[in-house]
């Protein structure tokens, strides 16, 4: 649990006098923090803008807690390390209207937070910083710049049709009234990611201009592989769509295409295809019907836990209830149930002897299972709309 160590001048500022939040997250920054909260504390008089610096202290070995406080910031400590814990410890201690977020190693250029603050007065609700037109001479790693950033940014983009061109710059502002509505969670590097995709599934205001990034100084805490492999993670955990209904769907196709293929008897670039090509269409249906069942569940879950809204889905799920899914999984079964009779039926008929509807049995096998994953899969879901959104 996050603890307040120790609040700037609280006789000074109530609550109701601070206008805005300026949330820095610090690990082992002692050479640059002190420097941060004056350019902070500078920037706010300045602009004559009411605020306060929060510092929180993500479990720091060196002195940047002490010279974070010394410098008159309100100091933090959050033990569990990451990036979005000690953002959503900051979070929760900010008073201000807005909260601004900018980081420890001096890459941001701290007066420009009254443009963020300008762009929150015009009506805004999230603003980002956008660095790409104005890095400077190794202040971002060519792997970053021009694959790592571009491509996460792009993949975020489309997938939930935001238009974000530098999702994780480390600069960017919100109304602090729209947190309960992000209801944010992730604790790493993918929060950046988190913030972006939240707000643009709440449909927030979201504005975004140039800035500049500089050489940071200190230590970089990054680890690109892994901090990318986290945010396409996170991308791909918040798009049930994309990573389980579209794939679901085009292997239940084309595995139902094999079969037709092989039970019509059709010849594939001049070859026709048996029993092999079978048992691969009847795994690519069963797979496929299994995945997108994982993919409704998925959706289910954003709808009814975590208030995601999915206009398609709450229009399906208000026609087709739990019995339509029993019914059309039994229907399903008893398909593959009759098939596997008349096999049965041939086989004692022909005084159990060698049982040769080889192709029949793997067609009676993948309709039974799959009726019988409709069916189970109809039953979740129907666990999962017990919580439905009043």
């Amino acid at each position: 649990m996050a603890t307040v160590e120790v609040l700037r001048a609280p006789a000074e500022r109530s609550p109701a006098e601070i206008h805005v939040s300026v949330v820095i997250p610090c690990l082992n920054e002692a050479e640059n923090i002190e420097r941060c909260v004056e350019l902070a504390y500078a920037v706010l008089d300045d602009s004559g803008i009411p605020g306060e610096v929060i510092v929180v202290d993500n479990g720091s070995d060196d002195d940047s807690g002490r010279l974070a406080r010394a410098a008159g910031a309100t100091v933090i400590v959050e033990p569990r390390r990451g990036y979005g814990s000690a953002y959503l410890a900051g979070f929760n201690a900010a008073r201000g209207d807005y909260i601004v977020m900018i980081d420890a190693d001096l890459t941001y250029d701290f007066g420009d937070i009254p443009r963020f603050v300008e762009q929150l007065d015009d009506g805004a609700e999230f603003v980002m910083g956008d660095r790409m037109d104005g890095i400077q001479p190794g202040a971002m790693p060519w792997l970053n710049r021009y694959i790592g950033n571009p491509v996460l940014s792009g993949f975020l983009n489309v997938l939930f049709k935001t238009k974000v061109r530098d999702v994780h710059c480390g600069m960017r502002a919100f109304r602090r009234d729209v947190l309960p509505r992000l209801d944010l969670h992730s604790t790493g590097m993918e929060f950046a990611s988190e913030m972006v995709i939240r707000a643009s599934k709440e449909q927030l205001d979201i504005r975004e201009f140039p800035i500049e990034l500089h050489q940071r100084g200190g230590r970089s805490k990054l680890s690109p592989f892994r901090d990318g492999w986290r945010h396409l993670r996170l991308i791909l955990v918040y798009s049930p769509n994309f990573l389980f209904l579209v794939p679901g769907v085009v292997m239940t196709a084309f595995g139902g295409l094999i079969t037709v293929t092989v039970f019509a008897h059709l010849t594939v670039f001049g070859r026709p295809w048996f029993i092999h090509a079978l048992i691969a269409g009847s795994l690519l249906v069963i797979v496929g019907m299994q995945v997108i069942g994982l993919g409704l569940c998925g959706r289910a879950f954003g709808v009814h836990f975590m208030g995601e809204r999915d206009p398609w889905f709450e229009r399906m799920e208000a026609r087709v209830r739990l019995e339509h899914g029993l019914l059309l999984g039994t229907a399903v079964m008893l398909i593959g149930l009759t098939v596997g009779g008349f096999i049965v039926g041939a086989w004692i008929a022909n005084g159990f002897g060698t049982l040769v509807q080889a192709r029949l049995a793997i067609l009676a096998a993948t309709f039974t299972i799959a009726g019988i994953q409709v069916f189970f899969t109809s039953f979740l879901l129907s666990m999962l709309g017990l919580r439905r959104r009043t």
